[in-house]
């Protein structure tokens, strides 16, 4: 009997030593909660009138922009291969906001918004893609992103893909979550459980995260990544 206890143990750790390995993952709060830190702010008229307050504070423990005046609050780091896990509402009125991803060269758009694919969170319009200045493929391009002699990436081109589906959205005022993964060359986008948006062929994958300021107030308490 103690023979055979002492063949299962060797057998166990046998196992156990060979197991392979799964993959680590990491949490990280992008807002902490308390600041603005780890992001920094680009609102191009800020710097031509530096009386004019910056649309990005924190506020009861929500990270809220305010709309005005436009531009973005960005990342200071670059982050690849994660899924992004977004709370966010708009307070008072619907509007337009958005999530840009793989961010890199600032101002190409309008002279404010940089390189990247923005996850839109326009209400009612939660899960499109825009092209910033990089590109993205998804099922249907044509019927999706409209004639292809029109494709661009760049102002007034056709920059916008519908998402799968509208009504995922919750209504004015309540909290919705968004959840994007970045894989690779891959963006995924989901709204409330429900999938949006599967793009393939992104022309970045990596790249610093972005949150927008385009007119409307948005709280946002949670901003979370996991690699």
């Amino acid at each position: 009997m103690k023979q055979l206890l002492i063949s299962i143990t060797i057998a166990v750790l046998f196992l156990n030593c060979h197991k392979p390995a799964g993959k680590s993952q990491r949490m990280i709060e992008l807002f902490n909660g308390k600041d603005l830190s780890g992001w920094h702010i680009d609102v191009p008229d800020m710097e031509k009138d530096p009386a004019l307050k910056s649309p990005f504070l924190v506020r009861n423990g929500e990270l809220v922009s305010m709309g005005n005046p436009n531009g973005h609050i960005i990342t200071d780091a670059i982050y690849h291969d994660y899924t992004l896990d977004v709370e966010y509402r708009f307070v008072n009125s619907p509007g337009n906001c958005g999530v840009l991803v793989h961010a890199s060269t600032p101002r190409v758009l309008y002279g404010m918004f940089p390189k990247s694919i923005e996850c839109q969170m326009m209400h009612e319009n939660a899960g499109d893609f825009w092209c910033i200045g990089e590109d993205i493929t998804v099922p249907d391009m044509e019927k999706r992103r409209g004639p292809k002699a029109d494709w661009g990436v760049t102002e007034g081109k056709g920059r916008r893909i519908l998402n799968l589906t509208d009504g995922s959205e919750k209504p004015l005022g309540e909290w919705n979550h968004m959840k994007i993964e970045c894989i690779g060359n891959t963006i995924k986008v989901w709204v409330n459980g429900t999938m949006v948006n599967d793009g393939f062929n992104c022309t970045a994958s990596k790249g610093q995260i972005a949150l927008q300021a385009e007119g409307a107030e948005v709280a946002f308490r949670k901003v979370t990544l996991t690699q």
